[in-house]
């Protein structure tokens, strides 16, 4: 492997994350990000990443290390705490989620690229495969924790933890697109509060009916 490849992948990756971020993971070729670069070998990339898959994924494995292990730790911090009051249960669940992933808005070397990035693959990825192959490990602990809080239908039907999730990869990957340099501390603690809010979130009389009118339509629908 030539000397300076450590180097040369640092390049790659770092101009993967901003266009990316900022065109799209399809909106821009492998050729141009090898320029971005400032490679001259046209194989350059392929060489370090293989495809574009593998860029993604080289992305993805900078960032995602340090959000697991501070995600462990806030749920070890949830868990020691043994039994809470339900509304103080759950914001303590939602800043687990919340903030590992907050904290790369203050991450000069490409952390809101990552948030930017991450939003794209939960608006195009099932959010279970993409915590299967990508971020499961403390994500799974989390929606574990956060199921007894919860009502069955809203774990089994309407899924609030999946809607708690993508809001938060929504709402980071909006600050992560504006200016840099502001103090994040409010924004925050607002969207933990919001994400708590969501788990907190009652199902109405009118979800209900119709959650049971699909429920018979799907046992009609069957032979």
């Amino acid at each position: 492997m030539p000397p300076n490849s450590g180097a040369t992948s640092r390049r790659l990756l770092e101009a993967a994350e901003r266009l990316f971020a900022e065109r799209g993971i399809d909106g821009v070729s492998l050729r141009e990000i090898n320029a971005a670069a400032g490679q001259r070998n046209s194989t350059a990339l392929q060489y370090h990443f293989g495809d574009r898959a593998g860029l993604l994924g080289a992305v993805l494995a900078k960032h995602q290390p340090e959000i697991e292990v501070r995600r462990n730790q806030l749920l070890d911090e949830y868990e020691s705490h043994g039994d809470l009051p339900l509304a103080q249960a759950r914001r303590r669940l939602a800043g687990a989620f919340v903030r590992p992933m907050a904290a790369k808005l203050a991450d000069p070397d490409g952390g809101r690229a990552y948030l930017r990035i991450m939003e794209q693959l939960v608006q195009r990825t099932d959010l279970r495969t993409l915590q299967e192959t990508q971020s499961g490990r403390s994500v799974n602990r989390w929606r574990e924790l956060v199921a007894p809080l919860l009502p069955e239908v809203a774990v089994r039907e309407l899924h609030q933890r999946f809607m708690a999730i993508r809001v938060t990869y929504v709402e980071l990957a909006r600050r992560a697109a504006g200016p840099e340099g502001k103090d994040d501390r409010l924004f925050i603690s607002h969207l933990v509060d919001v994400v708590s809010a969501v788990l907190a979130t009652e199902v109405s009389e009118e979800t209900a009916r119709l959650l049971a009118e699909r429920s018979r339509r799907k046992a009609a629908a069957q032979p």
